[in-house]
């Protein structure tokens, strides 16, 4: 049977701070993106040899999350933000992961497809919505997290 590909509406995220592992909005989002890792090969060019260059494993970098939903009476990412703030400089740093689902009607039977786990997590950016009376639509706030680790399940 052929493999078709992730659907990208069906989706949870959790994340949680501080040592009571404190929920930051859980599943609350409706818009996920900056999961992703790149990797900067070193070249070297060999002394004698022009046809080609030598590629070396250089330094991993991970994407921004930035992670959207509409404004609820929720206020855990402004704590979150917040709390990050008022520690020295060091800041609260959150975990958590992010799980593609299968596209089932029941919710209970959905399957998770590809689960990345996020380490090390600190938001950068909090962006409170537009507010304009003419559009009519969703008050969508914003938040934007750097991680200092990204996984997939299975390959830990």
């Amino acid at each position: 049977m052929p493999e078709h590909p992730f659907t990208t509406f069906n989706f949870l995220i959790e994340l949680h701070y501080g040592e009571e592992g404190q929920s930051i909005c859980a599943g609350e989002f409706a818009e996920c993106d900056g999961l992703e890792m790149t990797l900067e090969p070193k070249t070297i060019r060999e002394g004698g040899n022009n046809s080609r260059p030598i590629h070396l494993v250089g330094p991993v970098s991970h994407g921004q999350l930035t992670l959207k939903r509409g404004m609820t009476k929720n206020f855990g990412l402004w704590e979150w933000f917040e709390a990050v703030q008022r520690t020295d400089g060091h800041g609260i740093r959150a975990s958590g992961w992010v799980a593609m689902q299968s596209a089932h009607n029941d919710p209970d039977a959905r399957d998770d497809l590809a689960v990345f786990h996020l380490t090390g997590c600190m938001p950068v950016k909090l962006k409170a919505p537009a507010l304009n009376a003419k559009d009519g639509l969703v008050a969508i706030e914003e938040m934007q997290v750097v991680y200092e680790t990204l996984t997939r399940e299975g390959s830990e």
